[in-house]
């Protein structure tokens, strides 16, 4: 035996020592309970954890115009914040008052370390903002893939008795209750009005009190202080001495004294009218329930959402249960009986369902290879086969968990997708001992194992070297693309690793252990397809008609090849960079004209509703009028979380279950669309409507995106609008929209500051006064031991607030103690509201958005076809409109550009970087190649394959109607080690058949016949695991690459390879014969 290991290699020489060792079955547990650990605390989420960073710096500059704000504000700190290392973009947008600027730091930075440098350089730069300036201190609110809430709930109650306050009041209450579920992060309410003591001024009775909303404020603010005075010794003791006290309710808001007239006190309630309830309404939420929720017609109810984050690196799925589980406790105690709760959204449930059905297919594929090895092998090497899969993927899910992976679709995808590959070592070796058996009968089996497992050893270790080179360079695709579908090359590539670590020590151990001593004879398929293959190839051995018909065979390939590659070109696949996914929810996002009041949007939003109700995949939803909708990871990149205002609202569908629909969600969406759109036209032709999906991969602001550079702000704005008009005539293009604002009428009140100085009335008094008047003043808040503070909120009636006669009559007092109105010291001018400016890495910038639709629904197709009109626009200049793909222009103050951006420059991105890894694959291939046969001209022999993938993978996009997309591109690589594993099968079998004496001829043919076997069951077993994605919307690209790629490839390789090496190497075995 000794004497036998020392002609071995490595790998034969680790199957002899671990087929009998007793440490091998322990090595087997070992790995089946580290996966089964894994399973267990590995987190479930629906989508990869992607850790992509951002940061708003909100910096008010109150009264300041919007051209004010930009050029002191934005582009000081546009300039201190571009210092930051691995910043990737810098926006800014400014407003009148107020300046955001948002940094979009490189996708993996970790959240901590970006948040420190951003601090840093905040704090360490704060002189770019002098400190009289008038701005107020910066803001910092970081955003991350975690600040999305995993589950939502919506209180509603069918009682016509319960508001948005009661409900809101609710909600508080419980909030605590959530927060103290572990795993949870941010427990929010979205909606409600909140509370407040509201004081309603009475304008006439202020006037005959002498009295000013400035006195009522310093009389609300003097009479809510209280601070500790002190101590007082007595009788041995330390008593404390506080004074006080606070106002704690309405009716002490309403007994304060704000003036004495004739020795008589002015109590508040004498000028106001004071009630403690809900602030005036600036947002609205509702609940909506078609009929098929147990109601007879759909209904509303007013509502408020609570929105639960989780912690990072939790389990979703056991956060929202657990979230769940706890609010069903608090029935019938916080929560009242006639209080509705329905769970708007969990991601925990829609996670744990993927999770299941992944797992579920993840066995069903292992099956059906076990079955497959079953049919040509038998139950003995099936069985082997089948543990040593089992035992490849326990162990690496547990690799996956400590690599950080969580246990999500891309992930388990990649398990299932590695199937076919996973197997391939094990089966080599299974059916490569077979062989011996037959070959070599006379010899016991554990004397057989070592040998067989030797000759394929050097060739496995290869071919799982090169699949590794084919598939790990994507791991670095950038962007956000790049983390998003890292778990594939990651997991397959440590995956293949661990498989070929099995097929050497646990594989041998099994054969020896169930494997049949001499049972096999010779035979069988070996002799059954040699008539067949030699038939293939006499034709083209031939010594006379040989070389002609190779020549034909090689032009009918590469016609064959360019047909493939011209099927995109002509329409027949197209191109995407990810198909739209069947979600159970999409959005309606609604923007009203600026200024319109928020009962106006919610009459529209209402409206919208009623349409929904009909909508027979509407299972309910949800309307927000005024605030937006619980993000997710489409509104966090999309900044949804900032839309406030009258003029905004959002509409949350939620679809049944798509197992009781027969439409996709993108199908109802398109359809819905139009229906939605015109309604809202009907009631405002200024609304603007968009239907938005929740993307199947990393969002983008718009699937199409237009960026306008350009001197001058108008001039920038009118050459947006000219895009936004070819955008609207393009067929096919739909939520048309860009940055800038309808016309919106404004009134400046200008204060005469000679004549307000004269009086000895400072502009501030008149500004606050007028503020108040318009916008309500919280002067107080009442110590009433509440979670939330309740304001003592000044404000003039609600009837009162449209009145600009009211508003002006308020009085301010002059240095004498006398009133003067405000209509006297200030001057009313008409004009337009200020439009806000957009800049993007310091470059002012106007966006124009859209999306796709219809048949044709890629954006890259919109985009390219709205070229030739867009090309015909003349800007001011009176030039045309400079046009840039991939990077911002570079002289953008002479000329006006247009920046294609969106789902274009992603796609662009992605391919690019997979091209880029397909190539370093290739390049490390062929190293590998040349370093194991020594040769340059082998390695080429051996790649020669690669291209006839695509003689599977285009036609079967195109006779399955499929878009080729990210992940078909994904299933081309891993197409190339697959491939080349099968040549280097063959050529290192034509070498070893050389060795032992075979004609080169012979030796040709038989590497055919006798490595048919292995490649068509490791061919099989990879089209089997893909046949098992092949139905989801994301991966079936993957799928279909995989198994019309093995399919026609393989069955040319076997042709292939031997021909080209007999080609190239026929001159020199004939000499050396």
């Amino acid at each position: 035996m000794r004497q036998i290991e020392k002609t071995l290699g490595v790998s034969g020489r680790i199957a002899a020592f671990f087929q009998a060792s007793q440490i091998t079955p322990l090595l087997a547990l070992l790995a089946f309970l580290l996966g089964l650990f894994a399973v267990i605390v590995t987190p479930r989420e629906e989508e990869p954890q992607i850790n992509v960073t951002m940061a708003n710096v909100v910096i008010p500059f109150p009264g300041a115009s919007v051209k004010d704000v930009e050029q002191m504000v934005a582009v000081p700190a546009e300039q201190v914040l571009g210092q930051i290392a691995n910043v990737e973009h810098v926006f800014s947008v400014s407003r009148p008052g107020l300046a955001i600027i948002t940094v979009q730091f490189e996708v993996g930075v970790p959240r901590t370390e970006a948040l420190v440098r951003l601090y840093n350089t905040i704090h360490s730069n704060r002189d770019w903002l002098p400190s009289n300036l008038g701005t107020l201190e910066p803001l910092v609110k970081p955003k991350g893939i975690d600040d999305v809430p995993i589950v939502s709930l919506t209180l509603w109650s069918k009682q016509a008795d319960k508001g948005a306050a009661d409900l809101e009041a609710v909600a508080h209450t419980i909030e605590a209750d959530l927060k103290r579920v572990k795993g949870t992060r941010e427990v929010v309410t979205i909606g409600g009005p909140g509370r407040a003591i509201n004081i309603e001024l009475d304008p006439n009775k202020l006037k005959a009190n002498q009295l000013t909303v400035g006195d009522l404020q310093a009389s609300l603010q003097a009479a809510n202080l209280g601070l500790p005075s002190g101590e007082m010794n007595t009788g041995n003791q330390a008593v404390a001495i506080e004074a006080g006290p606070f106002l704690r309710d309405a009716q002490s808001v309403g007994e304060l004294v704000v003036a004495v007239r004739n020795n008589r006190p002015v109590f508040l309630q004498d000028v106001a009218r004071i009630e403690d309830g809900a602030l005036p309404a600036s947002r609205y939420v509702w609940h909506g329930v078609t009929a098929k929720a147990n109601e007879k017609t759909g209904a509303e109810y007013a509502a408020v959402t609570i929105a639960i984050t989780k912690k990072p690196g939790q389990n979703a799925v056991q956060v929202a249960d657990a979230v769940i589980e706890r609010v069903n406790l608090l029935k019938g105690a916080a929560i009242p009986g006639d209080v509705e709760v329905s769970v708007s959204r969990n991601y925990g449930q829609t996670a744990d369902d993927k999770a299941k059905k992944l797992i579920q297919k993840l066995l069903f594929a292992t099956l059906s290879v076990v079955a497959l090895v079953f049919l040509a092998l038998g139950r003995r090497e099936a069985a082997i086969v089948g543990t040593a899969v089992i035992l490849t993927l326990t162990v690496t899910l547990f690799a996956s968990w400590a690599w950080g992976f969580t246990l999500n679709r891309v992930s388990l995808f990649a398990l299932i997708f590695s199937i076919g590959i996973l197997v391939d070592d094990a089966i080599v070796v299974v059916e490569n001992i077979h062989r011996h058996q037959a070959l070599f009968p006379e010899k016991r089996l554990h004397e057989i194992i070592p040998g067989a497992v030797d000759e394929v050893g050097g060739p496995t270790i290869l071919a799982t070297l090169t699949v590794i080179a084919a598939l790990l360079p994507m791991a670095f695709v950038s962007g956000l693309m790049g983390p998003y579908m890292s778990p594939i090359p990651i997991n397959a590539s440590m995956g293949m690793l661990l498989s070929l670590a099995i097929a050497f020590v646990v594989t041998p151990w099994l054969a020896r252990l169930w494997m049949k001593e001499g049972h096999h004879a010779e035979g069988g398929l070996v002799q059954k397809i040699t008539p067949w293959f030699e038939s293939v190839f006499r034709p083209f051995l031939d010594e006379n008609k040989g070389q002609k018909n190779r020549r034909k065979l090689g032009l009918g390939i590469f016609a064959l090849i360019a047909l493939s590659v011209l099927l995109p070109v002509i329409g027949w696949v197209q191109l995407k960079m990810l198909p739209f996914d069947n979600k159970s929810e999409f959005q309606v996002i609604v923007d009203m004209p600026a200024g319109t009041p928020v009962e106006k949007t919610a009459a529209v939003l209402r409206e919208l509703g009623a349409y929904l109700q009909t909508v027979p995949e509407v299972s309910d939803y949800q309307a927000y009028a005024g605030t937006a909708a619980p993000i997710n990871f489409n509104g966090l990149v999309r900044q949804y979380y900032l839309r406030s205002g009258g003029e905004v609202g959002d509409i949350q569908v939620n679809l049944v279950d798509k197992h009781h629909r027969s439409d996709k969600s993108h199908v109802i969406a398109t359809r819905v669309r139009p229906q939605l759109q015109a309604i809202a036209k009907k009631i405002d032709a200024e609304a603007n409507v968009k239907v938005v999906e929740v993307p199947p991969g990393p969002p983008v602001l718009s699937p199409i995106v237009a960026e306008i550079y350009g001197p001058g702000d108008v001039e920038r704005r009118q050459v947006a609008k000219q895009v936004r008009a070819v955008f609207e005539k393009s067929e096919g293009i739909v939520d048309v929209d860009d940055s800038s604002i309808v016309h919106a009428p404004r009134k400046l009140l200008l204060v005469d500051r000679k004549k307000a100085a004269q009086l000895g009335i400072g502009q501030a008094q008149i500004v606050i006064t007028l503020r108040t008047g318009l916008s309500g003043d919280a002067a107080a808040f009442l110590h009433d031991e509440s979670k939330y503070p309740v304001s003592a909120h000044l404000q003039l009636p609600i009837t009162e607030q449209g009145n600009l006669d009211t508003l002006l009559s308020l009085g301010v007092r002059n240095a004498q103690g006398g009133l003067v109105p405000i209509r006297e010291l200030v001057t009313v001018t008409d004009t337009l509201r200020e439009q806000p400016l957009f800049h993007k890495d310091g470059l002012a910038v106007n966006y124009v958005v859209a999306d796709m639709a219809g048949k044709l629904d890629s954006p890259l197709y919109g985009m390219f076809k709205m070229r030739a009109d867009i090309h015909k626009i003349v800007t001011p200049s009176g030039t045309g409109l400079q046009e840039y793909f991939i990077s911002a222009p570079t002289d953008p103050y002479r000329q006006f550009s247009l920046k294609w951006d969106g789902e274009w420059q992603v796609t662009y991105e992605t391919f690019r970087d997979m091209g880029a890894a397909y190539a370093v694959g290739l390049i490390l291939i062929y190293l590998l190649v040349v370093a194991q046969f020594g040769s340059y001209l082998t390695p080429l022999i051996i790649m020669a394959p690669i291209p006839l993938t695509i003689i599977g993978v285009m036609p079967g996009h195109a006779l399955l109607g499929a878009q080729y997309t990210a992940t078909s591109m994904i299933g081309m690589i891993a197409l190339a080690g697959i491939i080349v594993r099968n040549s280097i099968l063959l050529v290192d079998f034509i070498h070893v058949q050389v060795a032992q004496g075979i004609a080169f001829k012979d030796a040709v043919v038989q590497s055919a016949i006798t490595r048919a076997q292995p490649i068509a069951l490791t061919g099989l077993a990879a089209m089997m695991g893909a046949f098992f994605i092949l139905d989801d919307p994301i991966f079936n690209g993957l799928a279909i690459s995989l198994i019309f790629g093995i399919f026609v490839s393989t069955l040319l390789t076997l042709v292939v390879i031997p021909l080209l090496y007999f080609v190239a190497y026929h001159r020199k075995y004939a000499v050396s014969a």
